[in-house]
């Protein structure tokens, strides 16, 4: 696998990404109907836009097939402290799970915010998704519990925590 900084050409596969990994990971979790009436159009239309504001990472097979994607940058609520950065999203198609590929994705966020004199890291996780062990097995601590709403289902979220980047990293190149 290689990993890259997406650009707009990446768009359609983070999309495919984005939703095959949404339908493997949260069916039983987040209501079907939702599951179901994912678009591949128009989130790639998100993923065309989001790309022109974020940094997004692509880790690509060989053939150059998006096989997952990664992003984060400062903390997005401000809730958690100025100096705190925030992984927006890791996904990973099934097929490639268990592979490495969530620490490969997890380290150039990591190195990006280590350049912002950023020191420590959250990620919110549906409580019920299996990657909350990734998150644990990293050294993350669940320091909170939100609660968010996906088409009418009130689901809980669990807040992850880094104090030290260094930590994360330490572990992510084991």
């Amino acid at each position: 696998m290689h990993i890259t900084r997406a650009d707009i050409g990446h768009a359609k596969g983070i999309s495919r990404v984005h939703i095959d990994s949404w339908k493997t990971t949260y069916s039983g979790i987040v209501p079907q109907d939702y599951l179901d009436q994912l678009d591949y159009e128009s989130r790639e239309q998100q993923w065309r836009k989001n790309l022109s504001v974020s940094q997004v990472f692509v880790a690509e097979t060989s053939g150059k097939q998006v096989a997952g994607f990664s992003t984060g940058g400062k903390e997005r609520t401000g809730n958690y402290g100025d100096a705190v950065g925030e992984v927006y999203a890791i996904y990973v198609l099934k097929e490639y799970q268990g592979r490495g590929l969530g620490k490969q994705l997890l380290k150039p966020i990591v190195d990006n915010l280590q350049q912002q004199d950023i020191d420590e890291l959250i990620v919110l996780a549906l409580e019920d998704n299996p990657a909350c062990g990734f998150y644990k097995s990293l050294g993350g601590k669940a320091i909170g519990r939100l609660e968010i709403e996906i088409a009418g289902t009130y689901l809980g979220e669990t807040v992850f925590h880094w104090k030290s980047l260094k930590d994360i990293r330490l572990r992510i190149e084991r």
